[in-house]
C-alpha cells in the first residue's frame, strides 16, 4: 500500500511551472530541481522500507523533527533515484548524531560542508565513483545524494544561507560532496571497517569539511617520501586548536607506493600525526594564538588533531597520475567529530 503523504500540495500547469515554483518558494539549491510528485516521493520511502511519518533524525539544537517524507521530497528534488534513499537516510542520521552535533557545522562562519564517504558493497551497486575525476562531476550517484542531503538541511532544518548559515565562503562541497573507497583497488582495511562495522555491510561516514587540497609528488619511491610532502601541505592548514578529523584521500600511484614500503594506515596516520605539528613559539609569532613565546615554545609542538586515529585514511582516487588530497576538518574536536552509520535496507 502507498505511503499517505501529508505533505501539502500545489497545483501548476506544466513541468516548466513545476521548476519556476520551487525557485519562487526558495526550495532550489540554485539549480533547477525535479518536481516532487505524489508518485516519486512514495517510491522513494518504498525503497527504503519506510512509514512517511517515520522521525529519521531529530536535530537537537533546531529542535526540528526529520520526518522520512521529508527527506523523501528532498531526495526526489535532488535527482535521486530511489535506490538512493537508504543512504540519504543514513546521511541524515549522521548529521544529527550529537556526535556530529549540527548547530556548530551548519551555522559556523567557516562555511563547512559535508563530506560523505560511501563504504561496502551500496557504493559498488549504485556505482558512487571511487576513481577517476573523484571530487568532479559525471556520477549521478555522488551529485544527487550529496545535493539531497543539503536540501533537507536548506529546506527542513533551516541551513539557508545568510540566515541560518552563515559561511563567510562555503565552497562548491557544500552543493554535493559524496565520494566512495575503492575498496576493490585498496590493499588495506576500509574506513567502515576500521570504524566498527562488518565488511559485507554498507556505511555511510559524514564529516563536516573544507575544500580538498590537492598535492603532488611525482618523484620520491617511498612511504616517507610521499608522506612527507602530504606533511609539508596539511601543516599549512593547521588550525590554531586541534581539528576533531582530517581525511587523507590517496591515488592510486601513491597508494602502490606507499603500500609497497610495508605501510598499513596505521603507519600512515602516526608518520602524518608526528610530523605534521607545528611549534607553539611559531603560532604565537605569527599571531595564531595569543601569548607571549616562552622557553621552551620552540619545540614544544601542536598537532594538527588531538590523536592519531582522528586522521581518516581512504584510498581513492584515480589509478594514473602523482596526485592525493587531504581534506580539513571544521573547528575542534569537541564541537564536531566525523561519523559512521550502517546504510539499512
Amino acid at each position: 500500500m502507498p505511503a499517505e503523504l501529508t505533505s501539502k500540495r500545489y497545483q501548476v500547469q506544466d513541468l516548466s511551472d513545476a521548476i519556476e515554483f520551487c525557485f519562487q518558494q526558495g526550495w532550489t539549491d540554485g539549480l533547477p530541481v525535479v518536481p516532487p510528485t505524489t508518485e516519486r516521493v512514495q517510491a522513494m520511502l518504498a525503497a527504503a522500507k519506510l512509514d512517511a511519518k517515520q522521525q529519521v533524525a531529530f536535530i537537537t539544537h533546531r529542535a526540528v523533527s526529520v520526518t522520512a517524507e521529508k527527506v523523501a521530497v528532498n531526495a526526489v528534488m535532488a535527482g535521486c533515484k530511489p535506490e538512493y534513499m537508504p543512504v540519504v537516510i543514513a546521511a541524515v542520521e549522521g548529521i544529527a548524531d550529537p556526535a556530529w552535533s549540527y548547530h556548530g557545522p551548519g551555522t559556523s562562519t567557516a562555511g563547512a560542508g559535508v563530506l560523505i564517504l560511501v563504504n561496502g558493497p551500496i557504493a559498488r551497486e549504485l556505482d558512487v565513483n571511487a576513481g577517476d575525476n573523484l571530487f568532479g562531476p559525471g556520477w549521478r550517484a555522488n551529485a544527487t545524494i550529496g545535493r539531497a542531503l543539503r536540501l533537507v538541511m536548506r529546506n527542513v532544518i533551516g541551513s539557508r544561507p545568510g540566515t541560518l548559515d552563515r559561511g563567510t565562503l562555503g565552497h562548491p562541497g557544500k552543493l554535493s560532496y559524496v565520494i566512495a573507497e575503492n575498496e576493490a583497488d585498496s590493499p588495506w582495511t576500509p574506513l567502515h571497517v576500521e570504524r566498527g562495522f562488518r565488511p559485507e555491510q554498507s556505511a555511510v561516514t559524514v564529516m563536516a569539511a573544507l575544500a580538498p587540497h590537492q598535492w603532488y609528488n611525482q618523484l620520491s619511491s617511498t612511504a616517507e617520501g610521499v608522506l612527507e610532502t602530504l606533511c609539508d601541505h596539511i601543516r599549512i592548514s593547521g588550525a590554531p586548536m586541534a581539528q576533531p578529523n582530517y581525511m587523507i584521500i590517496l591515488a592510486g600511484e601513491h597508494v602502490r607506493t606507499i603500500a609497497g614500503s610495508g605501510w598499513t594506515k596505521a603507519d600512515i596516520r602516526r608518520y602524518v600525526f608526528e610530523h605534521s605539528q607545528t611549534p607553539l613559539a611559531h603560532l604565537k609569532r605569527h599571531h595564531h594564538i595569543p601569548g607571549e613565546i616562552k622557553p621552551g615554545d620552540d619545540t614544544k609542538m601542536r598537532p594538527i588533531v588531538e590523536s592519531p586515529d582522528d586522521l581518516l585514511v581512504v584510498a581513492a582516487g584515480g589509478r594514473a597520475g602523482s596526485f592525493s588530497a587531504y581534506v580539513p576538518g571544521w573547528s575542534s574536536r569537541k564541537a564536531s567529530a566525523a561519523v559512521t552509520k550502517e546504510v539499512r535496507r
